[in-house]
């Protein structure tokens, strides 16, 4: 299912055909594709070139793996995600490499990372959908993460499915248009509040 932006101004079609469906087909990606995609992320922008994010991976056909994944995920999130063909968990490092000291700028480098690999994801017609909705503690556990780095975000990708394939009101929120805050909402001049 194709959802583009209704967008106000000219966007480059990978951006504009970007959005996060929960509706996906049960089958694994294509050879290749998930590399892509984590390729695309090892490329993002970050803070002295940090790169402080990692990515446990759980693929469709690694049963076992993907259920410890599923499992780390809530109940709400679980109901429709376990029919991606790849679930991610995001992390990051809290701290610099070369000097230790606390990174304030690790979650937005995720989050530019993982912002890639939806681009990505986009061009090659696989859907992404980022959640919050996860563990962080289970994860920790299942998956051993160390001190010193963070569980950010758990995301699913697959081949985008259709909304009746997901139970109401899943699929009444899989048909709703897409919105967003006016720009006169999110950017200023001058002072806080007074829009460009």
């Amino acid at each position: 299912m194709e959802k583009p932006a209704s967008a106000q101004h000219e966007l480059h079609p990978l951006i504009k055909n970007r959005w996060s469906p929960r509706s996906f087909r049960a089958e694994p990606l294509a050879p290749g594709m998930l590399e892509q995609l984590l390729e695309a992320a090892r490329w993002a922008a970050s803070c002295f070139n940090e790169q402080p994010w990692r990515y446990l991976v759980a693929r469709r056909e690694d049963a076992p793996g993907f259920a410890a994944m599923l499992a780390c995920l809530a109940e709400s999130n679980q109901i429709w995600a376990k029919n991606a063909s790849v679930l991610l968990l995001a992390v990051a490092r809290t701290s610099f490499t070369h000097n230790d000291k606390p990174n304030r700028h690790a979650l937005h480098d995720v989050g530019q990372a993982s912002a890639s690999l939806s681009l990505q994801a986009t061009a090659l017609s696989l859907s992404v959908h980022q959640m919050a909705g996860f563990d962080g503690d289970r994860a920790r556990v299942t998956y051993g993460i160390p001190d010193g780095f963070e569980p950010v975000t758990a995301i699913a990708i697959g081949y985008g499915g259709e909304p009746d394939a997901l139970p109401e009101p899943l699929a009444e929120r899989e048909r709703a248009p897409r919105e967003r805050r006016a720009l006169t909402e999110i950017a200023f001049a001058g002072r806080w509040g007074e829009p460009i």
